[in-house]
């Protein structure tokens, strides 16, 4: 068996290892998709009216619909970096517990350990989009996108949850404790929110304004947006796919590093 066979399967076995593990352990994965749907609750049933007829949406005050639909592409988007938690907390459990130390003396690809964890929480998080996007349906989402909006739509967030689970495995390794890796992807999740995730930049301050339309996450939403509502992505998809693939690369070098370095302890 070639050298990449053998990393297939031992990838493949740290997969079914961490499913199994999300399977019996599931009250992580429920607080990780709980968050996203209470805010979206609380944007469209508390704050929804104020915000809509602040942005300028056509009877926001009285109808939330329009709301739901401005909305609803970001809190999709918090759901993607949510899933980050998860998996920061996982790998920091198996360096906590000295299961890590355990694989480096086995016969086993090196990659597989980090692989299984990523793959089995970007499955995780794709999951938990579904259950997010049932919500949004239910309390008025209307998407208008053609069947390769949505295709096009699902690439782009599995390309965002590849990336983040990479930069969250990194945090995991180099975290002390568990804890602390619970909160280092903490603003990952709260990121798309000072970007075009609830209000429009235009809305902010100067300086608040300049940050939300460069940070990583503005173009990620619009062209999430105008892909579900069919209302066009402009340059946004382009700048998306790059910010998502030097995201991917960056947390895979990292946490590659800190895999070979032993994380922090």
């Amino acid at each position: 068996m070639s050298t990449h066979a053998h990393a297939l399967r031992d990838s493949m076995t740290m997969l079914r290892r961490n499913l199994t593990r999300a399977r019996r352990y599931p009250s992580l994965t429920l607080q990780v998709v709980a968050m996203p749907i209470v805010m979206l609750l609380l944007f469209v049933f508390v704050f929804g009216g104020a915000l809509g007829n602040g942005i300028g949406l056509p009877g926001a005050a009285t109808d939330r619909g329009a709301y739901v639909d401005y909305v609803t592409p970001g809190i999709i988007l918090m759901a993607v970096t949510s899933g980050a938690i998860s998996t920061a907390v996982s790998v920091s459990l198996d360096m906590t517990e000295g299961i890590i130390n355990r694989f480096r003396t086995m016969a086993i690809s090196r990659a597989s350990v980090l692989t299984g964890h990523v793959v089995g929480s970007v499955i995780q998080t794709m999951v938990s989009l579904v259950l997010v996007v049932a919500v949004a349906l239910a309390v008025g989402f209307r998407p208008h996108a053609t069947p390769a909006g949505w295709l096009a739509a699902l690439g782009l967030l599995t390309l965002l949850a590849f990336a983040l689970t990479w930069l969250a495995a990194a945090m995991g390794m180099v975290a002390r404790t568990v804890e602390s890796a619970s909160n280092a992807p903490m603003p990952l999740t709260f990121l798309p929110f000072l970007g075009s995730a609830v209000v429009t930049p235009d809305s902010m301050p100067a300086g608040l304004r300049w940050f939300a339309e460069y940070q990583p996450f503005t173009p990620v939403n619009e062209t999430l947006r105008g892909l579900l509502l069919g209302t066009g992505t402009g340059n946004n998809g382009p700048i998306a796919v790059a910010w998502g693939v030097g995201l991917s690369l960056a947390g895979y070098l990292w946490a590659r590093s800190a895999f070979r370095r032993g994380g922090t302890r």
